[in-house]
């Protein structure tokens, strides 16, 4: 599979690059069609959206690199270099947050509820990037003669990128239906780190490429931390009617 999807001047431009730039274009988008609804200005959203692609980008790549520091350590320019990939979702999703929070701050913006416009988006973009794995030929599974079974090196083994892929799909639908009739702001937000976090769980347990710490999944671990922490959230916000909004 040819990772590099067109050149222009004898710049290689790559699927992976091309995927995560539609993501990151549906995902603003949705959240300025819901944000101008709610009443918010166009260039607040989108000011926002551009905040948090940046810091998103930032955190993915440092938190692959500081899981990945064996390979990265002294070379500046591997680190910069995320063309051939190298972006932990993770990473990418804890540095939007913050970046998110930190401008809504700034501009004095309903932090929560904006998080609740960005979720749906977020887990669709999720789901169209993880196609570029697929270019990539990175993050798949272990061997399995399953009829759906991809050939990597001449090995049939589990397409764990299109597993995530459908299971964010799916995850995108549900957002939408609670966002329509959400209890509190922050609602629908909570359920795209729960329920993501849950298909997460048994997806990287099938990878062959997972990052590492010692015995342990990284991914697996964060994934399970954001579970445990997001439903007392959920409960809490719930229980005490935090952030209800306005009918």
């Amino acid at each position: 599979m040819n990772p590099v999807a067109f050149s222009i001047f004898g710049l290689e431009v790559r699927w992976y690059g091309v995927l995560m730039v539609l993501s990151f274009i549906i995902a603003g988008s949705l959240m300025q069609r819901w944000g101008k609804k709610a009443g918010y200005k166009e260039d607040d959203i989108l000011d926002l959206t551009l905040a948090v692609i940046l810091s998103a980008i930032v955190g993915a790549r440092a938190y692959y690199v500081a899981f990945s520091w064996e390979y990265y350590q002294g070379d500046i320019l591997k680190i910069l270099n995320i063309r051939g990939g190298g972006l932990a979702i993770h990473g990418g999703i804890l540095g939007g947050l913050i970046g998110g929070y930190i401008f809504c701050r700034i501009r004095k913006l309903n932090f929560r509820e904006l998080a609740d416009f960005a979720a749906p988006g977020l887990i669709l973009g999720q789901a169209i990037g993880r196609w570029g794995n697929y270019f990539n030929q990175e993050a798949y599974g272990g061997p399995t003669n399953l009829p759906w079974a991809i050939t990597v090196a001449g090995e049939k083994v589990h397409p764990t990128f299109l597993y995530e892929s459908i299971w964010n799909l799916g995850v995108f639908f549900i957002l939408l239906k609670v966002l329509k009739k959400k209890e509190f702001d922050g609602q629908v937000f909570l359920l795209h780190g729960i329920l993501y976090s849950l298909g997460r769980v048994w997806i990287e347990g099938l990878r062959t490429d997972s990052l590492m710490l010692g015995p342990l999944r990284i991914a697996q671990v964060v994934s399970i931390i954001t579970i445990l922490f997001f439903l007392g959230l959920y409960y809490y916000a719930r229980k005490n009617q935090v952030g209800k909004p306005t009918k």
